[in-house]
């Protein structure tokens, strides 16, 4: 497989991206009906604009085709009783499902990861639905650890 661009999104990516949105809605509503539930449109165009003009909003483009989407969030982190840290924290990322399990999502790492070292970032860091065990191994294969996990009582 020829490698994707991965490129910061532009506003005509949208109708690809929401596509994309939708399949993964589908398997959150599906691990986690009691969190989420259909919802239409999964990401508003306006918030997918603002997420195009703060240049937090990846895509992946094969054969020219937007086969995949990744967001994130700039966060600066500082209290009295932490070290501060600047962070890229991934909000979402998603695969087309004919694509997935091909390398798209390390190819994401390896983009966001020269991001984080061009402007300087103490690391990147997200989160994963313990049901998503596909996603959770691609996570660990690149070389995330967990830091932190998250826990419920129903």
């Amino acid at each position: 497989m020829n490698p994707c661009i991965i490129r910061f999104a532009q506003a005509d990516d949208y109708e690809a991206v929401e596509a994309i949105m939708k399949q993964v809605q589908a398997l959150h509503v599906l691990w986690r009906p009691d969190i989420y539930k259909e919802a239409d449109p999964v990401l508003s165009y306006s918030d997918f604009c603002e997420a195009v003009t703060d240049q937090a909003f990846l895509v992946a483009e094969l054969d020219h085709q937007v086969v995949g989407l990744l967001s994130f969030l700039r966060r600066h982190v500082a209290s009295d009783k932490q070290v501060t840290r600047d962070v890229l924290y991934i909000e979402n990322m998603a695969i087309d499902k004919a694509h997935r399990g091909t390398g798209i999502g390390h190819q994401f790492f390896d983009f966001i990861r020269k991001l984080a070292q061009q402007d300087h970032y103490d690391g990147i860091e997200l989160q994963v639905n313990a049901k998503n065990t596909a996603a959770y191994e691609m996570y660990k294969s690149y070389g995330f650890i967990e830091k932190s996990i998250n826990m419920e009582l129903l």
